[in-house]
């Protein structure tokens, strides 16, 4: 018998190892973010474009195929924050983007 405290489970109403139960619970929390197709994305993955972007406030359209590198989830399950050349803050709807 293993040393480990069981914590009561009140959704599933069963007695469960302690480290379960937060591992559990640390994946009802997690937001799955997914591109176009249906893919995936996490943090530092490379997307490209499947349309052409006008960017408000930076006077620019990001073309069809630019490619973004290293991305990084909000927390929003539509949306991801990335860095290209001339453009601060830039945040992109997951829907206009591909997995690279």
């Amino acid at each position: 018998m293993s040393d480990e405290d069981y914590v009561y489970d009140e959704e599933s109403g069963e007695w469960l190892p302690a480290s379960e139960l937060a591992a559990k619970q640390a994946a009802a929390g997690a937001v799955e973010v997914r591109d176009a197709v249906g893919n995936i994305l996490q943090d530092g993955d490379q997307v490209t474009l499947i349309k052409d972007l006008t960017v408000k406030g930076a006077g620019q359209t990001l073309k069809q195929g630019t490619l973004i590198k290293s991305i990084r989830l909000t927390g929003d399950a539509q949306e991801i924050d990335c860095k290209f050349e001339g453009i601060k803050g830039l945040v992109l709807r997951a829907e206009f983007v591909r997995k690279r």
